[in-house]
């Protein structure tokens, strides 16, 4: 037996066990404080590697079919990042949730005005979706985002949430076309069978990736559940609320599509990347909007698991 051998069936188990794997990884995060401090320094590196697996993880050619006949994408980015932010921004202004707490308003702003995670398509993979669709989905929502985020924030919050277009514009360029050259370096090198043959291994570096990714933003988060338990459980509620939300209202929104389709970009759109935006804004944003951001992980990480059996009825009936 090689001495790669042990590691290379570790990875490929671990890409089997899929959306069970990453459940737990929010719940080390808590319970494992030490642990999320000595992470959080990998947050951004743990980003970046989710989605250069996920371009090597997606076969190229499925992601050219898909801009091939962009129709589904672009009506799933259109919801997703111009239709779905005027929607959920002007219901928060209607029920003058600023009023009540401006931190948490800043919160649900950055998340309405947030592309999809990183790493949907990572889960849409790990969940047998088309994460072809959920990639191709990402780049263009990605692409829009310096240009709506921004504009919408400053719509919805004005001088309290200011978005750099240029610096976000920048970031994002960075990281996709980054990831992309990656991916294409591995395949170009080690060719597109050998890549196909690594699917299970791939999965199971997604696992890792994202266990680092959730256990590093879970830093803190012990701490303000001792001291604050009733305010995190209502975060928790409200995060599972608006996420579950957005995931059932996309799904139909999107069913004219098929339900593979609708499916798959339902998940993206229920869980979005309050973290780019954060880092957008430079961080200058109140303690409670950080602790939403983080508990607004529970239910992106779990919901995979949850929908997961609903999702392969959905494979099977395709």
């Amino acid at each position: 037996m090689r001495l790669i051998d042990a590691p290379a069936a570790a990875l490929g188990w671990l890409g089997r066990q899929g959306t069970r794997a990453v459940a737990v990884s929010v719940f080390a995060g808590i319970l494992l404080p030490p642990l999320a401090t000595l992470l959080r320094p990998l947050f951004t590196a743990a980003l970046i590697a989710l989605l250069c697996l996920t371009f090597l993880r997606v076969d190229p050619a499925a992601l050219r079919r898909q801009f091939a006949r962009p129709r589904v994408i672009l009506a799933g980015s259109l919801w997703m990042m111009l239709a779905m932010p005027l929607l959920f921004g002007g219901a928060l202004v209607l029920l003058d949730v600023r009023g009540v707490e401006e931190a948490l308003f800043l919160a649900l702003i950055l998340q309405a005005v947030a592309p999809p995670i990183i790493s949907a398509p990572a889960l849409a993979a790990l969940m047998g979706l088309d994460a072809a669709l959920s990639l191709a989905t990402l780049i263009v929502c990605m692409t829009v985002t310096p240009f709506v985020a921004p504009a919408y924030a400053a719509l919805f919050a004005g001088a309290e949430l200011t978005i750099s277009p240029l610096a976000l514009g920048l970031k994002l360029f960075a990281m996709l076309a980054g990831s992309a050259l990656a991916a294409a370096l591995v395949r170009r090198i080690a060719g597109a069978p050998w890549v196909e043959r690594q699917r299970e291994r791939i999965d199971g570096l997604n696992v890792i990736a994202l266990f680092i990714f959730a256990v590093a933003l879970m830093d803190g988060v012990a701490a303000n559940m001792l001291a604050r338990p009733l305010l995190v459980l209502g975060l928790t509620a409200l995060a599972f609320a608006l996420t579950a939300a957005l995931t059932v209202v996309t799904a139909l929104v999107m069913l004219p599509a098929g339900r593979p389709a609708a499916f798959a970009l339902a998940l993206a759109s229920g869980s979005r990347n309050m973290g780019l935006m954060l880092a957008a804004t430079g961080g200058a944003v109140p303690e409670l909007t950080w602790l939403y951001f983080a508990i607004a992980q529970f239910p992106i990480y779990l919901m995979p698991q949850i929908l997961k059996p609903l999702a392969r009825r959905v494979h099977i009936g395709q």
